[in-house]
């Protein structure tokens, strides 16, 4: 490609709106051009680099014996109504009807699709397991549509589907599934994706993974251990808790006035935080009684993990109205008149004593209360939400926060969606049986997006080789006295025949031609220089600076390619 013919332009300011590296990058470097909010259009760069990365997730979803399909974007209503998600789902979900009336919908992810497919093709075990994939445009209606490729409404993902005869199977493909993420994320030049495990959220079933990358635009918090491995998600991180209190106290109603916070309570009666109780309250979806939340003082309720105990959708208790026999700000599980309100009660208050509770009337609150001895819960359930500083659950450790881009998921589905949809298989008893489903989501253009984040240097992009627009880049400088561009034109019509090539063949100064190649972030650059060619070399250097050095003309050839094969086997 000449870059004379190359369609897009490259501007040297930042641009105003652009909130990311990468968004800041692709915006200069002529990738992609906004056409509303959350929706992009690509140019022959960003589409170059997103081909290779669709090549990269192939390979290796044809190494786990995965088939490419390819489903609608748009699908028929009834398929998530026969799964619940037609009203489950909020407004992210594109609703429309068709001209006879018929309810449809925008796939954002594909589940009813797979299924719809596969239970028309595999009736029985012999046909099990088996994987199935797509690289789709997908559409969801993101509010929050932030950081260029990073956040999106329209987006391209490789999406898989498995389906399985039993729970040990899907495990064991669960786990080649993980292993083949990692592979995908270090062929496309970072290694450094790490996996934690997370919410299923609306996906549904029991186990679930994120592949994360750590930067700071990330808006997803990751929890770490300094010492061990332990990684996490926020939704789904624990951590352990000493008790607090240990010894036994005397039951005290207590005077405390104008004290409505934690704090408040805590430094009237010369206590601790984690030596007082509060109560949470939230509406359940579906149900008119509150759901009440009895944490230790010093935590907050995670949402994630308290709807997962409850199965349904939480919001915070507003009809305060409705329930005039709860003291709201001073709500204690002591002595407390709930009349049908669900009670929870978080881990962090197990076996705790000489706890601060509500004292169940304005003003008023109870030293003393022992959990097994005055209050005696059935159950306590991990609902709260780790600290940082909080020892690992694993090791002696400290929990640290950092933030995180998510650019894979991978969940364990069990029968969530076939059970729902009716899918079934005849087993090879003749018996009637309902398979076993995961999937694993790669989001396409916010992974090109995560390698700008994590290759840049304050010029633009480093692409790696695997993914990089173009392999090589020769920059033919203007002079005066010499043909440097005839010369280049003849290195690119040679080069051109192994490797993918772009030469600026554009009548420019020198400095453009540099900041444009900065800006496209080609691995390898060929300088053709007046004062170089006098002496019959070009220079040849990598985007990275790692390599800088004059090669003969005559050798250029050789030397290019012994450098790409470095950085290929580099890549592997």
């Amino acid at each position: 490609m000449l870059m004379s013919k190359l369609l897009g332009e490259r501007f040297k300011e930042k641009p105003g709106d652009a909130t990311s590296i990468s968004h800041i990058y692709l915006l200069r470097g002529g990738y992609v051009r906004q056409v509303t909010n959350g929706i992009y259009s690509l140019l022959p760069p960003a589409k170059r680099v997103v081909a290779k990365i669709e090549n990269i997730i192939r390979e290796e979803m044809d190494k786990i014996d995965g088939q490419e399909v390819l489903f609608p974007v748009a699908l028929p209503g009834e398929l998530w109504q026969e799964s619940g998600r037609f009203e489950g789902v909020g407004s992210e979900l594109v609703r429309f009807k068709d001209r006879a009336g018929k309810d449809m919908v925008l796939g954002m992810t594909h589940e009813e699709a797979a299924v719809h497919l596969a239970r028309t093709e595999a009736k029985s075990y012999s046909q099990y397991p088996f994987m199935i994939y797509q690289i789709q445009t997908k559409f969801r209606d993101e509010p929050r549509a932030r950081g260029g490729l990073i956040r999106v409404r329209e987006f391209t993902m490789k999406d898989a589907y498995s389906f399985h005869t039993s729970q040990e199977d899907l495990e064991s493909y669960y786990e080649e599934c993980l292993q083949a993420y990692h592979t995908i994320f270090r062929r496309a030049g970072v290694p450094e994706v790490i996996c934690v495990k997370s919410d299923t959220g609306m996906m549904g079933g029991k186990v679930a993974h994120e592949f994360m990358l750590l930067t700071d635009i990330g808006e997803d918090t990751i929890v770490v251990c300094d010492s061990c491995d332990y990684q996490s998600n926020m939704e789904v991180a624990t951590s352990k808790l000493p008790v607090a209190t240990t010894i036994e106290g005397q039951i005290e109603e207590v005077y405390t006035p104008n004290a409505h916070t934690i704090e408040q309570v805590a430094n009237l009666l010369g206590v601790t935080n984690d030596q007082t109780l509060k109560a949470c309250v939230f509406e359940v979806e579906g149900q008119k009684e509150p759901l009440i939340v009895f944490i230790r003082g010093d935590l907050q309720v995670n949402e994630s993990k308290l709807q997962k105990v409850v199965k349904a959708q939480i919001r915070p208790f507003e009809r305060y109205e409705d329930t005039p026999n709860l003291c709201y700000g001073f709500m204690g599980p002591y002595h407390l008149k709930a009349d049908g309100a669900t009670l929870i009660f978080d881990e962090s208050l197990r076996n705790e004593k000489n706890l601060v509770v509500g004292g169940n009337k304005v003003d008023y609150h109870i030293k003393g209360i022992s959990m097994e001895r005055d209050i005696k819960p059935e159950a306590y359930y991990d609902i709260a939400q780790v600290n940082e500083g909080h020892e690992c659950p694993h090791c002696q450790g400290k929990l640290q926060f950092k933030r995180g881009v998510e650019v894979g998921n991978i969940f364990q589905l069990g029968t969530r969606y076939s059970e729902s949809m009716h899918m079934t298989y005849t087993d090879s008893d003749g018996k009637s049986k309902t398979p076993i489903m995961g999937c694993y989501g790669i989001g396409v253009g916010r992974l090109l997006a995560c390698i700008i984040e994590a290759r840049h240097d304050e010029w633009g992009p480093i692409w790696p080789i695997s993914v990089a627009p173009w392999q090589v880049h020769i920059c033919a400088l203007k002079s005066k006295s010499l043909d440097t561009n005839a010369i280049g034109l003849d290195l690119y019509s040679k080069l051109n025949k192994q490797f993918e090539v772009l030469m600026d063949d554009r009548n420019v100064a020198p400095g453009v031609q540099f900041a444009d190649a900065d800006l496209l972030g080609i691995p390898v650059r060929i300088v053709i220089g007046e004062k170089n060619l006098k002496e019959g070399k070009v220079e040849l250097v990598t985007r990275d600076k790692s390599v800088k050095k004059l090669v003969p003309v005559a050798g250029i050839e050789q030397e290019v390619t012994s450098l790409i094969e470095q950085l290929l086997k580099s890549n592997l």
